[in-house]
């Protein structure tokens, strides 16, 4: 399959990310988002990010305004009728994506292949919701997308092999290692990751250890590059909970339930980075 404009359904930080991913790898680029500031934010932050990449002499000044060039922006999702391959990459919520995919099942041509930039939503059930699930994938990138190298591949039950084929061919045009993960509850990135993050949470909350403590145990110890409750903070505290009660509800295991602390901060807004407080304070 050749693709030659790529969709991208969001503008947030992995939105953009994914955005700016598809752009350097010389694809056309239609960007929605609900609204103008949500689609100028993460067309500022892509130009953010390129710029830190002119002031290291790593691009050009030209090379830069061709990238952002390619990048077309809107807040109607018909837009993305042109585009050959599209990935949604919204906020995991169940709902919110089922009725995303309805209308670009009925809005694109029917060789377009749908993918999901989800983190644990199992691929059948969004598939489910069009009358292409064979041209439904997830195609999960790692955030910070322009930088991560790795990108999980994940076929749904009805998923064609073209499709699939189609879509480990682009990641690897994106210069991603592809990975290909089965169709159950957060894959296996997350499968891995959260119920860590998530048992981190709860060593803070039954007082094993402060915030600095359990950061500098997993980062000396386990020569992790970032503490769990800092990573947290940079994936955002809404959706590791997203996330938990997705692999709690699909295995129905209390290994997976959710730390109490985790479901009170998500209450409180304190969502991480974005929002300016989760386990850390940020300006």
């Amino acid at each position: 399959m050749d693709v030659k404009t790529f969709g991208v359904i969001g503008a947030g930080q992995m939105g953009n990310g994914i955005a700016q991913v598809a752009a350097m790898s010389g694809l056309q680029v239609i960007m929605s988002d609900v609204n103008d500031e949500f689609v100028r934010r993460g067309l500022e932050n892509i130009s953010k990010i390129l710029g830190r990449s002119v002031d290291k002499g790593r691009m050009s000044v030209e090379e830069k305004d061709t990238v952002l060039g390619r990048i077309k922006t809107t807040v109607d999702n018909k837009d993305l009728s042109g585009a050959d391959f599209i990935v949604e990459a919204a906020t995991e919520n169940e709902a919110l994506k089922f009725e995303l995919f309805r209308v670009l099942d009925e809005i694109c041509g029917t060789e377009v292949i749908l993918a999901t930039n989800t983190s644990s939503i199992p691929i059948g059930r969004i598939a489910a919701q069009t009358k292409r699930p064979d041209k439904v994938i997830g195609m999960h990138f790692m955030n910070p997308a322009p930088l991560m190298k790795l990108v999980e591949v994940i076929p749904g039950l009805a998923t064609s092999d073209e499709t699939f084929g189609a879509t480990w061919d682009l990641a690897i045009k994106f210069g991603k290692t592809p990975v290909k993960a089965s169709d159950y509850p957060a894959f296996i990135a997350n499968r891995v990751l959260m119920p860590m993050i998530n048992e981190a949470i709860y060593c803070l909350y039954h007082g094993v250890g402060t915030r600095d403590d359990i950061d500098t145990v997993m980062k000396l110890g386990m020569n992790h590059p970032m503490g769990p409750l800092a990573l947290a903070d940079l994936i955002g505290l809404d959706t590791c909970l997203a996330i938990m009660e997705t692999l709690y509800k699909g295995f129905s295991d209390s290994k997976y339930r959710p730390c109490p602390l985790l479901r009170q901060y998500v209450e409180a807004g304190w969502l991480g980075r974005k929002t300016g407080r989760g386990f850390y304070e940020y300006d």
